[in-house]
């Protein structure tokens, strides 16, 4: 696998093929120990090997930080975790919302709940974990970046219910995400100050049909700060992956306006159109593959997305190939190893 590959698909230069991600190879236990021999993935050796025998260049990441943890250290919400693990081992119910109104909600400052971690320390950490991936994973790209974004940390904050309470008021609900924009713009800096080439800013802020509020909103009061993030990391010289769960083709000019260098999507988001779209000046990093086709469908189908895919990529400057909605435990070992060898071997460009 090669580092170097996945730096180069970022940077829209030419290379000899694609780059290629997934995500949750790890819920693939019985996979894992096929490659490895390991039943698990206990140490960075056996994720080494396994990332090497699954093909893959690029390793998401993300690091909210010291004060990630936000439970600990003030008022959050646990909206708890659906089952997607295998034998439902991540299944977690819901607990009470610590926020009963949406004045609560409105009356709320990240900064001051959470606080923010001393800067230099943060740096530190940053830069130490980051230089741990990357000795860890010598064959693939490991990334900075933050999840808990704007509408994300708002989400973790007051769960959904109140987030949309409080969001019919736009203008109160203004001054709320801007105090997540201070709180990301903190960490954003800090890992500007790191050796870390590529950032990915996380924030799933639309639904599976798009936008839930207004769409100028989005364009006058999240993007502008989105924007913002961006700009100590572009002034350090690195590249920023905008991703988010749900369908946000709408706000794509919008986004590469404030400066996003490429895209993570699931394939609710078209593939065809993001390529005609942005493929020719920003890295893609997906595909028309949908896992519910490799849990549900035979081969052919999920074949002939790939296909599709690569047809379309010929237009494309930047592709790291991934199945966007990522690749669950229910999808079975056979289709996992059918998907990862023909990427493989029909990865050329």
């Amino acid at each position: 696998m090669s580092r170097q590959i996945a730096l180069d698909n970022i940077h829209l230069k030419p290379t000899s093929r694609w780059a290629h991600t997934e995500y949750s190879l790890g819920y693939h236990t019985g996979y894992i120990q096929k490659m490895t021999g390991a039943p698990t993935l206990p140490d960075a050796a056996a994720n080494r090997e396994y990332n090497t025998a699954c093909f893959i260049d690029f390793l998401f990441g993300v690091n909210d930080g010291l004060h990630g943890n936000w439970g600990a250290r003030g008022r959050a919400t646990d909206m708890g975790h659906a089952e997607y693990a295998e034998n439902g081992t991540d299944l977690r119910q819901p607990k009470e919302c610590p926020f009963a109104t949406a004045e609560d909600v409105w009356a709320f400052d990240p900064v001051t709940e959470y606080g923010l971690p001393d800067f230099d320390e943060q740096v530190k950490a940053y830069e130490q974990a980051y230089r741990n991936l990357t000795e860890q994973n010598p064959d693939q790209l490991p990334t900075g970046g933050y999840y808990k974004t704007i509408v994300s940390g708002a989400i973790q904050s007051f769960g959904w219910e109140m987030l949309l309470v409080a969001a019919a008021d736009p203008k109160k609900m203004e001054k709320v995400l801007d105090g997540f924009f201070r709180f990301t713009l903190h960490h954003m800096k800090a890992w500007a100050k790191t050796s870390a080439p590529v950032m990915i800013q996380h924030d799933d802020f639309v639904w599976t049909e798009g936008p839930f509020m207004h769409p100028e909103f989005y364009r006058n009061v999240i993007i502008p700060r989105f924007a913002e993030l961006w700009k100590p990391l572009h002034a350090a010289g690195k590249k920023v992956l905008f991703c988010s769960d749900g369908t946000f083709t709408m706000f794509v000019d919008d986004l590469v306006k404030a400066g996003a260098d490429g895209f993570i999507f699931e394939p609710t988001n078209d593939f065809g159109w993001m390529a005609d779209r942005v493929g020719a000046t920003h890295c893609l990093v997906g595909s028309y593959a949908d896992c519910r086709d490799m849990a549900f469908r035979s081969w052919d189908v999920v074949k002939e997305t790939v296909d599709r895919t690569l047809a379309k990529a010929k237009q494309c400057k930047g592709l790291i190939l991934a199945v966007g909605n990522h690749i669950p435990a229910n999808v079975p070992d056979e289709m996992l190893g059918n998907y990862l060898k023909y990427v493989r071997t029909h990865w050329d460009r």
